[in-house]
């Protein structure tokens, strides 16, 4: 498994889309989440979080998460690619 090798961004803060922050960390994981819906659907969005970062091997890392009402697949999908950049994978 590799690690969070530099900063990196992926997404837009239009409506419906996330903003994804991720950088290299100490120990564990600092999540941070804004987001315009965060009452109903915070809990949703730190589960969906971890488990994109548990899926691709991170667990040192700083993430920040803006979102404006993402669906979960576009969610899923700033996170995997801020992932893959943050790695040097893509």
């Amino acid at each position: 498994m590799s690690k969070i090798i530099k900063p990196a961004v992926c997404g837009t803060l239009e409506s419906s889309d996330a903003f994804v922050t991720l950088e290299p960390g100490g120990e564990g994981l600092d999540i941070q989440i804004e987001s315009v819906v965060m009452k109903q659907f915070g809990d949703e969005i730190l589960a969906v979080t971890k488990d994109v970062l548990r899926e691709f091997g991170v667990d040192n890392a700083r993430v920040s998460v803006v979102d404006r009402g993402a669906l979960e697949c576009v969610l899923r999908a700033r996170l995997e690619c801020a992932v893959l950049r943050a790695k040097g994978e893509c």
